[in-house]
């Protein structure tokens, strides 16, 4: 199987072949992909090198002249480095685009915390207005993509090295998919996380919802799959910042009484490379740690 990288690299060089207002801005990250893409549309591929607030500002100014632009690195030179870039250069002029980003929460443990980002959903959550797509596989890294280029919004494509074994349909309107129902309590799984979710929970009666957009907060389908369990709890087990949703799950249940975990990435900075499998593990989120939190939580 491919990445959803080296999907997002193929998928947007096609892209650019069929859309005439598609740009692709780039600062060095993945430029050897797209060599070719390149060479076909010299205008509409840019690499602005190692300058990443450069690379977000170049973006939104193309989106000023009506063109859809795709701006990609890694996670933590996209959202967190130019923060101010994304901030004004599209939210405050009211510009479209598209981010995607690598490298996730621990994808390279040896580049160390500078190539890390478990927190670049919670700071885009301080912003109006951005759509936050994160698949769990390349099939449908490759799907929220094409649907986002036809937009003219404001988007986030959150992409990873940890992937599921297969791909579910998916759409970024459709909501949280409903993958296994139960009664005792709802465990939402966020893009890769979910076979390990699957895994965790197996012989537990609750509901399983796989969400691959988390903003918008599908809260109408949260409110669902409480209500058709015995009591409205609920866990979160997202693969970046642990809590970033809460808070969106507490405000669907607001007239609920409900319970609410969030499970992720927490805030201490592991400062051994290690395995991106070891960061999952010391972070709780391999199968037997999301076993001990989920069950311990939704134990009567």
């Amino acid at each position: 199987m491919d990445t959803m990288r080296d999907r997002f690299i193929s998928t947007a060089s096609r892209l650019l072949d069929e859309e005439p207002r598609l740009a692709v801005v780039l600062a060095d990250i993945s430029a050897d992909g797209f060599a070719s893409a390149l060479r076909a549309h010299p205008d509409r591929v840019i690499n602005v090198g190692i300058r990443e607030q450069l690379l977000v500002g170049a973006g939104a100014g193309m989106a000023l002249t009506g063109m859809r632009p795709i701006v990609h690195t890694f996670a933590s030179f996209l959202v967190e480095r130019p923060f101010e870039q994304v901030k004004l250069d599209f939210g405050h002029q009211g510009v479209g685009g598209i981010l995607v980003s690598a490298g996730g929460s621990y994808d390279w443990p040896a580049g160390g915390f500078t190539h890390m980002s478990p927190g670049d959903v919670a700071l885009l959550d301080t912003l109006d207005g951005w759509t936050v797509h994160v698949p769990g596989h390349p099939d449908e890294a490759e799907a929220l993509l094409r649907e986002s280029v036809a937009g003219d919004d404001r988007v986030y494509v959150r992409l990873s090295l940890q992937a599921n074994r297969e791909a579910l349909s998916v759409s970024g309107s459709a909501g949280f998919a409903v993958v296994r129902e139960g009664r005792g309590g709802t465990v939402i799984a966020v893009g890769p996380m979910l076979d390990d979710v699957l895994a965790a929970t197996e012989g537990l009666d609750v509901t399983v919802l796989y969400a691959t957009t988390v903003r918008p907060f599908d809260a109408a389908g949260v409110r669902r799959a409480a209500a058709a369990a015995t009591t409205a709890d609920v866990v979160i087990v997202e693969p970046y910042l642990a809590g970033t949703s809460t808070a969106a799950a507490g405000e669907a249940l607001i007239d609920l009484p409900h319970r609410v975990l969030g499970l992720g990435v927490g805030r201490a900075e592991l400062r051994r490379y290690g395995q991106m499998e070891e960061h999952l593990a010391a972070h709780g989120l391999d199968p037997r740690g999301l076993r001990q939190r989920i069950g311990g939580f939704l134990r009567p």
